[in-house]
């Protein structure tokens, strides 16, 4: 009798606790708060820093860059030149050597103007450009931004890093802050300022792509900021800012198929620039050191079919006859892999490293001839100008 009360009791509980399982499962809220299963604990969310935050920082939101704007656009102004060039008229009369004999040249003049940018960087009216927006013109007027216009006096040029430097006589001039471009990071906001397509004055926002850009074939010497900052055709000579409205660069080129950005523009450092400014202004042209070789990159294909004990380096494809180089003894195929202490990785670097020794100065070159270090003591002598 006792076991079959105690079966009974067991099914009923069973059937109880399945009925509690069904309506805690379809209907809980049918049942007392005390069984009611308790809510899902959420999941913890991790809030995405604002931009611009470090990690660990608090969250804080960059809203807008027009405090960089203000600071920077007084500074950046719009460089008009004019250059004269003659033209024959189109006649076949005017190309005959007998007419022009008798009735002289009658070619006409003609006025092509030309619209760039340049950055003022110091108070007394210095102005930072491209050389190539000056380069061969006969006059030089710059517009400030707030709508001045003077006669630019062009203190002097150096294509080589396509830079130049101009001087106005204005008054009052806002001059920009340069900053120390070797702390730019990839991955820094920047703001590109000029005038493009002769719209007038305008700034695109973008990042730092890449820093030291070389071998490019836009200029002798290279050592590029990479930027996606639109820059168009007006923007050479422009300036290239950070956050704080302080110059990083001067834009100078663009990558492009169609005469537009497409995201890739370049703008020398403030380091190149303040050097040849310093330069151009002291001594009215850049000065730099020059041994009389023609150096080429090692390419893993010329290290394996000339059998090069290396593959860093500059290999010395050609010595000038009667050059600093050939004096001291270089022969071709002798590869430089170090000048005063400082590595040579390839012709760039060397071109860098030889241009900064002072002419004159006697330089510790160390080559690899015959499979063994070689260190040649070289007396500097001075570049010459481009197409000399």
């Amino acid at each position: 009798m006792l076991k079959k009360l105690w079966l009974t009791f067991a099914q009923a509980v069973a059937v109880g606790l399945a009925g509690v399982f069904v309506v805690a499962t379809l209907r809980p809220e049918w049942l007392p708060e005390r069984l009611s299963p308790p809510p899902p604990i959420p999941a913890p969310v991790r809030e995405a820093p604002a931009p611009g935050a470090a990690a660990g920082a608090p969250a804080a939101s960059i809203l807008s860059y027009a405090e960089a704007a203000r600071r920077a656009t007084p500074t950046v102004v719009n460089v008009f030149t004019t250059k004269e060039t003659r033209a024959a008229p189109d006649h076949p009369f005017f190309n005959d050597p007998l007419f022009r004999r008798f009735f002289g040249d009658q070619q006409r003049r003609q006025q092509n103007s030309s619209l760039g940018s340049g950055v003022v960087v110091g108070d007394d009216g210095t102005i930072l450009t491209n050389h190539h927006v000056i380069d061969g013109a006969d006059g030089i007027e710059v517009l400030l931004a707030d709508g001045r216009r003077a006669k630019a006096k062009l203190v002097g040029s150096d294509p080589e890093t396509d830079l130049a430097v101009l001087r106005i006589g204005l008054p009052d001039v806002p001059s920009i802050v340069l900053a120390d471009s070797d702390n730019a990071k990839i991955g820094d906001v920047v703001l590109a300022i000029g005038n493009p397509f002769g719209v007038g004055q305008t700034v695109t926002m973008g990042i730092v792509s890449a820093l030291g850009r070389t071998q490019l074939g836009i200029n002798t010497f290279e050592n590029f900021i990479q930027t996606d900052a639109a820059i168009n055709p007006g923007n050479s000579g422009g300036a290239l800012v950070d956050t704080e409205g302080r110059l990083l660069g001067i834009n100078t080129a663009i990558y492009s198929r169609s005469g537009g950005s497409l995201g890739i523009g370049f703008a020398i450092p403030t380091s190149t620039a303040r050097s040849v400014m310093e330069q151009i202004v002291r001594n009215g042209a850049v000065v730099r050191g020059y041994i009389g070789v023609e150096p080429q990159d090692i390419t893993p294909e010329l290290a394996q079919a000339f059998k090069l004990p290396r593959k860093d380096g500059a290999i010395i494809a050609g010595v000038m006859k009667g050059g600093p180089a050939d004096r001291a003894g270089v022969r071709t195929g002798d590869i430089l892999i170090e000048v005063d202490g400082r590595s040579v990785s390839n012709t760039a670097t060397m071109l860098n490293v030889i241009a900064q020794l002072q002419p004159g100065s006697t330089g510790r070159f160390t080559f690899v001839r015959d499979g063994r270090e070689t260190v040649l003591p070289i007396t500097v002598g001075r570049r010459p100008k481009p197409g000399q």
